[in-house]
């Protein structure tokens, strides 16, 4: 399927709100970087930060789960900006609204990596649910915070996909790398030089 069908398919899914006016400010490189909604792992005072733009529906997005992780455990002093960029499914959508909601219990790591453990692309909702539950959450009450939050999640993809157009990226995954953008699925080799590269060029 062609990016922009996509996409204006994603602005159909998630609602008319997507397609509500996104301000300026929220594409700057501060919001980018710092959006206070945008979930965040690592060293959160990193001398680094990468930003990943992800789908739950690619697969090449999961190779890069277990190298990037190894890298921030153990570097030490990177900031990893998780940014939902669900394009690829109407279940990406499902499973980002689900994995924002379970931010607000703390957990949004724990939904993260049970939907990224499932091996290939058009998942479906109910396997989605299936490897949450095996994470332990509770779906009716994750389900019952991800409506209850809708309009803050929704803002929040929203924002997202407004920075993702802004950025000219064209598809998952990419990483935004200090000053790089690389959109590749990268090894473990490939993050720690490009970690290097950053580092050096600041």
């Amino acid at each position: 399927m062609h990016r922009r069908t996509v996409l204006l398919g994603l602005t159909a899914l998630i609602g008319a709100r997507l397609a509500t006016r996104v301000r300026a400010d929220d594409l700057s490189a501060e919001m980018i970087l710092n959006d206070p909604d945008a979930p965040v792992s690592g060293n959160p005072k990193g001398d680094l930060t990468i930003v990943s733009f992800f789908d739950y529906n690619c697969p090449f997005c999961k190779r890069t789960v277990e190298p990037l992780n190894t890298v921030l455990a153990s570097d030490g002093d990177i900031r990893h900006v998780y940014k939902d960029w669900p394009i690829l499914a109407k279940s990406s959508i499902y499973g980002a609204k689900l994995a924002l909601a379970a931010r607000y219990q703390d957990r949004y790591e724990d939904a993260y990596s049970a939907l990224m453990r499932i091996d290939g692309s058009g998942i479906s909702e109910g396997r989605m649910q299936q490897e949450l539950e095996r994470a332990g959450f509770d779906m009716k009450r994750l389900e019952a915070d991800a409506k209850r939050h809708d309009a803050k999640i929704v803002s929040l993809l929203q924002r997202n996909n407004a920075q993702a157009e802004s950025l000219g990226l064209r598809g998952t995954p990419v990483f935004l790398i200090g000053q790089f953008l690389v959109a590749s699925a990268l090894d473990e080799a490939g993050f720690r030089q490009v970690v290097k590269d950053a580092r050096e060029a600041s």
